[in-house]
């Protein structure tokens, strides 16, 4: 009898491996087969994913996914998607895969499976007039800093550096309130600024300082997609080996940053 029971739950275990290896293999193999590969980026986040004037998504994202698609031989589609909806669209199966400025964190790893290497990241900078001469996070001590309500920095922004902060609801608010003089600076991702200040508007102000915070960013695809998950795996390596990521930062006008630079050394 125990025999017989060993023999069952022998089978469940290989019937088990069995099919993880046949559903590690259905992403890939029902991308190819439908001929496009669908991926989630965002649509209003200049200049990681934007809609140029003729309303098509485009961007440092975008490119990244345009990549994969070649690899694979097949067409793109790009699906706008917001942080209150990336994580669920992909799970829904909306998207194939989500390539869309997400911090890499615990909490994220336990519901999708995000990519190693990280492709990229956002630190906390600010936005400033040149004018204003400001060369270090210590010549903000004291001074009126726009912050926004909630923002994981702020606490250190405040203990650390000694800003005097001035919170708002919104990026808007913020913006408007650094124009009109209420402060010296904003302090946001930088990742942000870089796209605000391709605007014209903007043309007077500058981001001074060296980013601190730093937080990896993760393409993701569905739990349980392995076979999908190593190839993915395998390009990010790629990217940074070739140097193709920071090819990305010079064509959409970002400042070299750190990680790209580490990153390249690291798998070069």
């Amino acid at each position: 009898m125990l025999n017989k029971y060993l023999s069952i739950a022998a089978a469940g275990v290989v019937l088990g491996m069995l099919s993880a290896t046949v559903a590690s293999a259905d992403a890939l193999d029902d991308i190819k087969k439908k001929g496009v590969l669908v991926v989630g980026t965002k649509a209003d986040y200049r200049p990681f994913g934007f809609l140029d004037p003729s309303g098509k998504i485009v961007g440092f994202e975008p490119d990244l996914a345009a990549d994969v698609a070649k690899r694979l031989g097949v067409k793109l589609e790009l699906v706008p998607v917001v942080a209150s909806n990336r994580i669920q669209f992909l799970q829904q199966g909306k998207i194939d895969m989500m390539i869309a400025t997400m911090s890499d964190t615990p909490e994220r790893r336990k519901i999708v499976d995000i990519i190693e290497p990280n492709y990229y990241g956002s630190g906390t900078n600010i936005l400033a007039l040149k004018t204003a001469g400001i060369k270090s996070w210590d010549g903000l001590r004291g001074k009126k800093v726009c912050l926004i309500q909630g923002a994981f920095y702020n606490k250190e922004l405040q203990e650390k550096y000694g800003v005097d902060g001035v919170a708002f609801p919104g990026t808007a608010e913020a913006l408007a309130a650094l124009k009109n003089g209420n402060c010296v600076a904003f302090a946001y991702d930088d990742t942000a600024i870089v796209g605000e200040m391709q605007k014209p508007e903007w043309s007077a102000y500058e981001m001074p300082l060296d980013s601190i915070l730093f937080v990896p960013w993760g393409l993701a695809v569905k739990q349980g997609e392995k076979g999908f998950a190593d190839m993915m795996s395998k390009t990010a390596t790629e990217w940074h080996k070739s140097g193709f990521i920071q090819d990305l930062e010079k064509k959409w006008g970002i400042k070299p940053t750190k990680f790209a630079q580490e990153a390249r050394d690291k798998y070069k």
